[in-house]
């Protein structure tokens, strides 16, 4: 009794708060989106997708008591095992899956489907919180480096394999925890400027890229020789000079590769997405209709939206997915600029609130465990709402918390609630 009291005097509430928050909203919103007034259908009916999201709500209660019932020290005591054994069940779902929409990431056991590759990210955040977290652990050797890109590259390849594309790039969020604990900027620069070659790459001609790289690195190597000081060197000017032409070469062997990675890896269906991304109007009926159409029901909720279940783009259909990839949409339409605002706000001081938590852990497991909440929710959240304004190709990936679906909800409660329960026992794990 004493410890159950001491765990509801620890735990963080206010993130409990927007958790229950979240959960009850999407859930209402999950209604809106398959309301129909002609049918007088219930919120509490089991055959719509609300009635069901209900039982998901009902079962995350019970996962939530038995997380904070189980002792702190078994997350990071069993993290190996479990991650062993996820990573078994990702490659059996590669060959017993249930393929749907193009992607065998399934698993079927009577009316319940689960994925897999949903469990896989807080399994990960677990193993590579508890390598990491190890006292003889220096993150500057490249061996430490390595292990932590096999620890998160394992289980992306094996989702990569079930075809579920959305899924693998989540696990790109975890470069922003290595980043936390001493990865070089370098690497994310680097990152960065490849998104903006691959999107350049897809509007202008290769030719034109290499002209633009060229030049640039031409005024580089301008100003290394115009700008060089008496005392410097021969030597360090050759290697600034090498480091330009090596970063041109490479610039320009990027943007041809854009091509070939499109046209001969992708498939079509994934194709077209990033397609339509550039010029929506390349196939409006096709690839381009959902974020068209998202995009339409969100702009037609104007300021105030036009009020619960007054949706007219969603009950008429308009927006495919919408209870599950495109719920932000619903938002948009009924309750407006503002209700929307009002939900990024919220998402955002959810988010400042985790690396708050994370940045107060003293035991190095828990801050990196709690970076990885964070970092993946971010990651969800900044997509998932980027690809219903069309600012990021769809991907198909859940709204934290917020869309329907039975594995989404599970995974994100287990990942936020281990977090919770650390957190409330950051004293203990410090002197563990």
């Amino acid at each position: 009794m004493r410890q159950d009291d001491n765990l509801s005097k620890s735990i963080d509430w206010l993130t409990v708060g927007f958790y229950a928050i979240f959960v009850v909203a999407g859930w209402l919103n999950v209604f809106a989106a398959v309301y129909d007034a002609e049918a007088q259908q219930n919120i509490f009916d089991f055959s719509l997708n609300s009635g069901k999201q209900l039982v998901w709500i009902g079962t995350s209660v019970v996962l939530i008591i038995l997380i904070l019932v189980i002792d702190y020290k078994f997350y990071n005591t069993f993290a190996y095992i479990m991650y062993g054994l996820m990573i078994l069940l990702l490659i059996a779902t590669i060959f017993l899956g249930t393929e749907a929409k193009g992607s065998r990431s399934w698993f079927e056991i009577g009316s319940l489907r689960i994925q897999p590759a949903e469990f896989a990210k807080f399994i990960t955040a677990l193993a590579l919180a508890t390598y990491l977290g190890k006292i003889n652990i220096k993150f500057e050797k490249l061996q430490t480096k390595l292990i932590c890109a096999l620890i998160i590259g394992l289980p992306a390849i094996c989702i990569l394999l079930q075809n579920e594309t959305g899924s693998v790039l989540v696990f790109s969020a975890f470069i922003l925890v290595l980043y936390r604990e001493g990865l070089s900027p370098l690497i994310l620069i680097l990152g960065l400027v490849s998104v903006i070659l691959f999107i350049l790459a897809l509007i202008f001609p290769p030719n034109v890229i290499v002209q633009v790289i060229v030049g640039l690195g031409i005024l580089a190597l301008i100003y290394i020789i115009t700008s060089r000081k008496k005392s410097t060197k021969i030597r360090t000017l050759v290697i600034r000079s090498a480091f330009v032409l090596a970063g041109c070469i490479i610039c320009i062997a990027t943007a041809f590769s854009v091509d070939f990675f499109v046209n001969k890896v992708l498939q079509d269906h994934q194709k077209k997405r990033i397609l339509v991304l550039v010029n929506p109007d390349i196939d409006p009926l096709g690839a381009g209709y959902n974020v068209t159409q998202s995009k339409i029901a969100i702009g037609s909720g104007e300021f105030l939206g036009k009020g619960f279940l007054e949706g007219t783009q969603t009950k008429f259909d308009f927006v495919p997915e919408q209870s599950t990839d495109f719920i932000f949409c619903t938002i948009g339409e009924e309750h407006g600029w503002l209700g929307s605002t009002i939900l990024i706000v919220m998402y955002v001081l959810f988010m400042m609130r985790l690396v708050y938590l994370a940045e107060r852990q003293k035991d190095k497991f828990a801050r990196i465990y709690g970076y990885s909440v964070a970092c993946i929710i971010f990651f969800h959240f900044m997509v998932n709402i980027g690809m219903t304004i069309g600012i990021f190709p769809v991907i198909g990936i859940p709204l934290p918390f917020f869309s329907y679906g039975g594995s989404s909800l599970w995974s994100f409660t287990i990942l936020l609630f281990i977090f919770l329960k650390l957190d409330a026992h950051r004293r203990q794990l410090l002197s563990h």
